[in-house]
């Protein structure tokens, strides 16, 4: 097995998945990804499976290699990308322990490469960051949430109350780290993606909270990281046939002025 359908991008304290697996290093032309890719055999499919922040968590969210991670899986033969994730809760609407797949995204960072287009006129099309066809998918397993807004900020720090007060008054639900740019460069990459946040804490301007830190975050998606491999195997076990969704269609008839390795889907 050198290649695979699905891949899953571990988060914080999501460092394994696939059980008799087969480390694959990959060469990108964006430096090294953040781990050796792992193949295995979920639910029937080939999965794959890095974890974002490397083996030992050795990148924080804001020096993470994101071009090379997704890159890397989409050389692999990676059509559609399940992506867990900590998030912190901003409205009363989600609490700790709830998973949650949004269906908005605000980016709100900075300095970060979040593109493969360096040339040229690709506009890509980000209406809708997440695949419908995914979600909706997802929306059908017990034990997950569908919909709301995750608001991307540029990290390492939590945010201040202010921040989070304001966030939360634009009627945005979840926030997170890591989960813009790794979105859009999927989307140029023709590849389904999915973002599942597990909210591990209410966030510092929520009135009950009492402000974020790293080992309560740390704790709560532990706590949760058997529960996530669960959900994750019963809906790589449902997933659509990727042929014809937009995450793909998107630039037919386009000249794209970067390289999607594995040749353009449609």
């Amino acid at each position: 097995m050198t290649s695979a359908d699905v891949a899953v991008i571990g988060g914080s304290g999501f460092y394994s998945f696939l059980d008799d697996a087969r480390s694959v290093p990959v060469e990108t032309p964006y430096g090294e990804p953040s781990a050796p890719v792992t193949l295995g055999e979920v639910s029937g499919r080939r999965v794959a499976f890095l974890p974002r922040h490397g083996e030992r968590h050795a990148f924080p969210p804001h020096l993470v290699n994101y071009r090379a991670n997704l890159w890397a899986l989409r050389s692999l033969g990676v059509r559609q990308v399940l992506a867990p994730c900590a998030v912190g809760g901003l409205r009363p609407d989600v609490a700790p322990g709830d998973v949650v797949v949004p269906d908005q995204l605000v980016d709100r960072t900075t300095g970060r490469a979040q593109s493969y287009v360096e040339s040229g006129a690709v506009h890509v099309p980000f209406a809708d960051p997440y695949c419908g066809r995914l979600a909706e998918t997802a929306g059908r397993q017990p034990g997950i949430k569908t919909g709301g807004t995750m608001v991307v900020v540029q990290g390492p720090r939590f945010s201040t109350r202010a921040e989070s007060q304001h966030y939360a008054a634009q009627g945005w639900s979840l926030i997170n780290m890591t989960g813009h740019p790794e979105a859009v460069l999927a989307r140029e990459l023709q590849m389904c993606y999915l973002s599942i946040a597990l909210v591990t804490d209410m966030d510092a301007g929520v009135e009950s909270g009492e402000g974020v830190g790293q080992e309560e975050v740390f704790a709560m998606f532990a706590r949760n990281v058997e529960r996530l491999k669960v959900l994750l195997a019963a809906l790589i076990g449902e997933l659509p046939d990727p042929a014809g969704c937009t995450c793909a269609t998107w630039a037919d008839g386009l000249d794209l002025t970067y390289e999607v390795p594995g040749g353009r889907t449609g």
